[in-house]
């Protein structure tokens, strides 16, 4: 009896520790890379490291007896410090998944290092779809929103209320010349047309010479195809302008929650707009960000609600396998449908694409919101397979 009692405890333990081997150095370590200094700290910043912490905690902090340990890093919005950073990371840090990288060109460039090196890699705050395109990987997973959801959302609004003739204010980088592309296509397919385009460096003061040349365009829309802080300077200068009272449209095509606090509702209001989350949709995603809210001081963006979502889906697949081995992890994800607050049902198609509803939004008046942060009115829910491309046309060789 005691030799039995023995030699179970003894075969107890060795499970254990097999268990515990199999998470890699002993520690799950996710780094969570963005810009904690610039024109997209807001949007990301240190409230995505808090959303990863939040998806942390839920685990009780460790899995299978590892701990979960989360790192940052500022990218600065340079694609070769983002890629100096991955390797570091990865090469002498040991960590296992990087998460977020918002700034398309930058992501690029940790999307080849983590396919190369076979990390996972979360995307939330990039918008270029070659990153679920020709650039895919088999350990790349794009979560909260692409440059196509955009144009799916926004531009076609717009578009479909006769507003056919665009001029486009471009970031003039990777990802706003995706996002001009997809809503110069969206427009098009729908019987519009491109008066023009002029591109501005990232991280742009003065906007007058670009809106003049829009407004000398007369197309019934101005496309904004850029984000964080330079949306906000050329909405706050087109209003200066008086462009929207001349009759323009003035359409951000990628507009965050921290973006229209930052501008007022004076400023703001009418913008349509459209986001993967808003947290006041439901009692869940209240109950959320109240979690967030008391760490960050303030509400969350899509950006940060879907760091948070993709990193807890991560840890589940881990979790349910019972390693951190990326390509058991990468599969687990791929096969299991995501339900949290960001989503409901979602989908990882082949391309690494999660596929979600997506919100239509208007911004409120003044005199229609109830308090702070009570920004937007949802018009309309898109449907997933509505906001974003068939991945049969991505263009991404993992599809079949």
């Amino acid at each position: 009896m005691l030799k039995t009692l023995l030699c179970g405890t003894a075969l107890l333990a060795l499970t254990a520790g097999a268990a515990h081997a199999q998470v890699s150095n002993n520690v799950i370590k996710i780094g969570v890379m963005n810009d904690r200094s610039g024109i997209y700290a807001d949007l990301a910043g240190e409230g995505s490291a808090i959303a990863a912490r939040l998806a942390a905690e839920e685990f009780g902090g460790k899995i299978a007896g590892a701990p979960i340990e989360i790192v940052v890093a500022d990218h600065q919005n340079k694609a070769d410090i983002a890629a100096n950073t991955a390797r570091e990371w990865i090469d002498a840090g040991n960590v296992d998944v990087i998460a977020d990288v918002p700034n398309s060109a930058a992501a690029l460039a940790v999307q080849g290092i983590t396919k190369d090196k076979k990390r996972i890699f979360l995307m939330s705050g990039p918008g270029s779809t070659d990153l679920s395109g020709k650039s895919c990987s088999p350990y790349g997973f794009q979560w909260t929103y692409d440059n196509y959801a955009m144009a799916a959302g926004t531009a076609r609004a717009l578009v479909e209320q006769g507003k056919k003739n665009w001029f486009f204010i471009t970031a003039d980088y990777a990802f706003g010349h995706s996002l001009e592309d997809e809503t110069t296509k969206m427009v098009k397919q729908l019987d519009g047309k491109v008066a023009g385009n002029v591109r501005h460096p990232l991280g742009t003061a003065d906007f007058s010479s670009y809106l003049l040349q829009a407004q000398a365009s007369k197309a019934d829309v101005i496309g904004l195809a850029n984000a964080g802080g330079d949306a906000t300077n050329a909405v706050k200068q087109a209003s200066e302008f008086g462009i929207t009272q001349s009759g323009q449209s003035l359409a951000g095509l990628l507009l965050f929650i921290s973006d229209v606090n930052a501008l007022g509702l004076q400023a703001a209001q009418g913008l349509l707009l459209t986001t993967g989350f808003y947290w006041d949709t439901d009692d869940q995603t209240r109950e959320w960000t109240k979690k967030f809210e008391a760490k960050a001081g303030r509400k969350p963006t899509m950006v940060q609600a879907g760091v948070y979502s993709a990193v807890r889906h991560y840890l589940k697949a881990v979790e349910a396998v019972g390693s951190d081995d990326p390509d058991k992890v990468a599969a687990k994800m791929r096969e299991t449908t995501v339900e949290d607050m960001f989503t409901k049902n979602g989908k990882i198609a082949a391309n690494g694409r999660m596929f979600h509803d997506m919100y239509l939004a208007q911004v409120k008046t003044p005199a229609e919101s109830k308090g702070p942060w009570d920004y937007y009115k949802i018009v309309k829910t898109i449907p997933a397979e509505q906001a974003f491309l068939d991945p049969a046309k991505s263009g991404c060789s993992l599809v079949k």
